[in-house]
């Protein structure tokens, strides 16, 4: 027992080093006993703790991720270059960031290539999803979808500079990704993805002759800025993006506002200097965290074979070249005519190393041949001069039917452009981080195969067709109006017809002469063309040694060439810049000296399109759209949304609603006016004084109707307002459901809106008028509101005019009206009961003076009547003056809308008939008793005359003497029948 006690109290001291027992006094009797009994008890209970921990699972150990870190500055803002902490299995990936925006670019390559292949599978994928700003996806799925434009632009963005630092003959396939964690929208990703690539591949073992730095520049009131935030490019006229090496250019991107050349040199300068601040960063992130460089198989010819090659086939292609009188198809049969001819040759020296890089080695030799020709003898395929632009043919209203057309060709290279109009609604919705979030003016470029004669298949969105397509877009966005002025939205598309060379500068020039076309105020034409470099390199020190710039390249030029540099712009400067190169980088002073060519032929471009149209064509022109933009309340545009597509279907119009403005898009103005008709019924506009109204009777009392218009508002028509004669009887004029065309005359004391219907008829011409021919009344826009005139007593007297002529003309002594107005529920109300009269609610504002404005329709103004009435006794009771019907108006028809100028003149009419002679209703027999130029003088069979006014555009074709048969619909003031025909 007392060994299994020592035992445990030695395994105690073991685990428990920290115990300490008291030394044991020998001395006393039993002390020992007591001591062991003690270390049992304390022991018990650490040894079941020790029990249970052994039972439980292993706390998990803290990992530590090493990260590497590189930190710089440019234009006061701090970047930083991040590796190790995501992405570890990439074989390159960097976060850069910048502020709040973070990017991950991430790099691949495969482990082996085809054995075949002879070009760089390179891919660059980059994405912008939603979280990156805090947003879910508005689609379907709620889930991003297949590439988006920008996408794929930025992933130009990143490939054209990284591409050609890849050694030759390294053809394994390689992948960057780039996702944009996240984004705080002041900076657009673009140029820090391609920072962040060029950093993944340096830190990759795929060789890679890098880095590079890419940045953009911008300025503002003259003075340049480098990485402007996304709202500083709203004001900026430059958006320059540059990339480079330490000593050379590989990539420029510009789009401006006509920047000269001279400064945009000094942008570029400007650029390059501090864009390789972006180099040395990448170098010391390389060195710290980077892989060895790996060896990859690299396919390249022996010089054996090229050497075999190229005896068989360099005399030959010489003389293809040499000859001018080729075009672009001939020239490529005979070429390929010479490399079937070296493969039988190779083929029966069963020389298959040689076989397998034929078609690599025949195109080095082309490119030997064609530019040892233009540097040494000055001499392109075609045999231009270095400088000479190809013959141009320039073609607008191609198909007149389209709002806007135009063909254009350069040499073999054609385009067809055509404009299309839409309202703004039908701007392209833009689904990105950064930028505006629609876009009004698009530009669709398509390549189709019969272009090149080729067979392909068509596919979705086309990296090519993008780029170019963007491209162009942004030269003409430079002149066109600003949105103020021209609301339309306006899609171009550019469909390639033939391609020999910059089909994307030749849809510049075809669209510029298509918006012009079109009616586009467009402040002068955009043009475009392609520059193109051939250089000998000096072996020894890999510098340039001689070169010569080619103006207007063609497609060969291009593929065999250095570079592809495309400008675009107008005569005052540059819009818009792609830089393609080809070798590992250009010197800067190269392309700087490039821009003056290109200027000189941009101008001669211009010339030949201004010879063709030079200004643009009246929007009303053929077919061009209308477009008209009203404005109303929030509360107002109510029920335009629930009727929106009946009015659309039933006009044919194009109807959209935003922010309290209501956009119309028509083919024809009849259609907009049908339209705004149809809206302004419906929702119904602020009442203005002196404004015409179309309104629908909705009932019909002893004094007058109620007219309903201005989207569901209540005026009475007054019967002294139905005509200038004499109306007995209101049903005798108007009915229920009429349509009227009635003009705002004012309004009652009460609020009531009064309407007047004889406001929109011509005014009758009284005997001394006749005599005398005095000249019509001016011309005024409505008549003085009642809130707006003097109050006077009832009992006053009555004032009078006395005019220039010597008649005296007297009006009221009062401004209120004589008669006091009030809704047809109030009318209704006292004809059912005799009790005290009920207000009518006064409206919540009076109707404002109608100034006539240049809206998108046309407002007609009705002249001014002198009145004719008889003066006003002086007496306390107010007589109501009923005018008479002119009998032009027939039941259940629109009244058509007339001038002064419509007034008939009967200077001959015999005397008036007796009552009782004729009554309304009479069907009689009458001849034609003379022609006037806006009715016809009739003849009775007793000899009484009558008259017949023509209806608006119902004139037809008649004849003296002719008899018709007719029925008298009214008298006018003179008691002269007036009669309507019957057919």
């Amino acid at each position: 027992m007392s060994m299994a006690v020592a035992s445990s109290l030695r395994s105690l001291a073991r685990r428990r080093p920290r115990l300490r027992l008291p030394a044991a006094p020998l001395v006393v009797p039993g002390g020992r006993a007591a001591l062991l009994s003690g270390a049992a008890e304390e022991a018990a209970p650490l040894a079941a703790a020790e029990a249970a921990a052994a039972a439980a699972p292993p706390v998990p150990g803290r990992k530590v991720l090493e990260s590497f870190r590189e930190e710089f500055e440019i234009g006061g803002r701090s970047i930083a270059f991040e590796t190790g902490k995501m992405a570890r299995f990439a074989n390159g990936s960097v976060v850069i960031s910048m502020e709040d925006t973070h990017v991950l670019s991430t790099v691949a390559a495969a482990k082996s290539s085809e054995p075949v292949r002879d070009f760089l599978p390179l891919t660059v994928d980059y994405q912008e999803k939603q979280y990156a700003q805090g947003v879910i996806p508005t689609t379907y799925m709620r889930r991003e979808g297949a590439p988006k434009e920008r996408e794929l632009l930025c992933g130009r963005i990143i490939d054209r500079p990284i591409r050609p630092l890849f050694p030759p003959g390294f053809y394994h396939e390689v992948q960057i990704m780039v996702n944009v964690l996240s984004s705080d929208g002041k900076q657009d990703p673009d140029v820090m993805a391609a920072n962040a690539s060029s950093a993944a591949l340096m830190l990759s073992d795929i060789p890679w002759n890098g880095p590079i730095g890419v940045i953009r520049v911008g300025r503002i009131d003259g003075n340049f800025i480098l990485n402007p935030t996304v709202d500083e490019l709203g004001s900026s006229d430059l958006n320059l993006i540059y990339a480079c090496s330490r000593d050379k250019t590989l990539m420029i991107d510009v789009q401006a506002r006509e920047i000269t050349e001279r400064d945009l040199q000094a942008g570029m300068k400007l650029a390059h200097s501090e864009a390789i601040k972006c180099i040395d960063p990448q170098i010391r992130l390389a060195k710290r965290a980077g892989k060895e460089k790996k060896e990859y198989k690299i396919s390249l010819i022996s010089d054996t074979s090229y050497e075999k090659i190229r005896t068989f086939s360099e005399a030959p292609i010489e003389e293809v070249f040499t000859d001018s009188s080729y075009g672009k198809f001939e020239r490529g049969e005979a070429l390929e005519k010479i490399t079937q001819t070296v493969k039988a040759k190779l083929e029966e020296e069963n020389d298959e190393d040689s076989l397998k890089f034929l078609h690599k080695a025949v195109d080095t030799v082309r490119k030997q041949v064609i530019r040892k020709r233009i540097i040494e003898e000055g001499l392109r395929v075609d045999g231009r001069q270095l400088d000479e632009v190809r013959p141009l043919y320039c073609e607008s209203n191609t198909y007149p039917v389209l709002h806007g057309s135009a063909l254009f060709s350069r040499g073999d290279t054609q385009v067809l452009c055509t404009v299309t109009l839409g309202a703004p609604g039908d701007a392209q919705r833009l689904d990105s981080i950064v930028g505006p979030p629609t876009k009004r003016f698009m530009l669709h470029y398509s390549f189709p195969p019969f272009s090149i004669n080729e067979v392909a298949k068509r596919g979705g969105l086309n990296r090519r067709e993008v780029g170019h397509g963007t491209l162009a877009e942004k030269a003409l966005l430079a002149v066109l109006p600003p949105e103020s002025d021209f609301p339309y939205a306006v899609r171009v598309n550019s469909e390639v017809m033939a391609s020999d060379g910059s089909t994307s500068m030749a849809s510049v020039c075809g669209g510029s002469m298509a918006l012009m076309d079109a009616g586009i105020p467009v402040r002068e034409h955009v043009a475009g063309v392609s520059v193109g470099l051939v250089s000998q390199v000096d072996p020894a020190t890999g510098d340039i040694s001689n070169y010569r710039i080619l103006t207007d390249i063609l497609g060969l030029e291009d593929h065999l060439g250095d570079m592809d540099f495309k400008i675009a712009g107008t005569r005052k400067g540059i819009t818009a810049i792609q830089l393609d190169i080809k070798p590992a980088g250009i010197p800067l002073d190269i392309i700087c000296e490039s821009l003056e060519p290109a200027r000189k032929a941009r101008n001669q471009i211009l010339d030949r399109m201004d010879q063709e149209i030079s200004t643009a064509r009246a929007i009303n022109d053929g077919s061009s759209p209308r477009l008209a933009t009203l404005s109303f309340s929030s509360d107002s545009l109510r029920k335009l949304l629930f009727h929106r597509k009946k009015i659309e279907q039933e006009t044919g119009a194009r109807v959209s609603v935003s922010d309290g403005t209501v956009t119309i898009v028509a083919k024809t103005q009849e259609i907009m006016d049908k339209a705004i008709e149809k809206v302004e019924f419906l929702v119904g506009r602020e009442i203005e004084v002196g404004r015409t109204y179309k309104g629908i009777v909705s009932s019909i009392k002893e004094y007058g109707a109620f007219v309903e218009f201005n989207g569901g508002q209540q005026g009475l028509l007054h019967i002294s307002e139905l005509s200038h004669e004499p109306v007995a009887k209101v049903s005798d004029v108007v009915t229920v459901g009429q349509s009227l065309s009635l003009r705002c005359i004012g309004q009652d004391v009460r609020g009531n809106i009064k309407l007047s219907l004889k406001a929109t008829l011509p005014q009758p011409r009284s005997k001394k008028d006749l005599k005398t021919k005095d000249p019509l009344p001016s011309e005024v826009s409505g008549w003085t509101a009642v809130e707006n005139m003097i109050s006077v007593d009832v009992d006053a007297e009555a004032s009078s005019t006395e005019h220039e002529n010597g008649t005296t003309e007297e009006a009221p002594a009062f401004s209120t009206p004589s008669v006091i107005i009030r809704s047809a529920a109030d009318c209704d109300a006292q004809d059912d009961a005799n009790g005290p009269k009920k207000r009518a609610k006064a409206a919540k504002s009076s109707p404002r003076p109608y100034k006539p404005a240049s809206e998108g329709h046309e407002v007609r103004k009705a002249t001014a009547k002198k009145s004719t009435s008889a003066t006003t006794k002086k007496t306390k009771k107010i007589k109501i003056e009923e005018s008479g019907s002119n009998g032009l108006q027939t039941s259940g028809s629109d009244v058509p809308e007339k001038t002064a100028d419509n007034t008939l003149d009967l200077n001959q009419s015999p005397t008036n008939f007796q009552s009782g002679a004729m009554k309304l209703g009479d069907v009689v027999t009458a001849k034609v008793y003379q022609i006037r130029a806006f009715g016809l003088v009739l003849e009775l069979s007793d000899g009484a005359r009558g008259m017949h006014k023509f209806e608006a555009n119902g004139q037809k074709e008649f004849e003296v003497g002719q008899e018709l048969l007719v029925k008298c619909s009214s008298f006018n003031a003179k008691g002269i029948p007036v009669f309507s025909l019957l057919d």
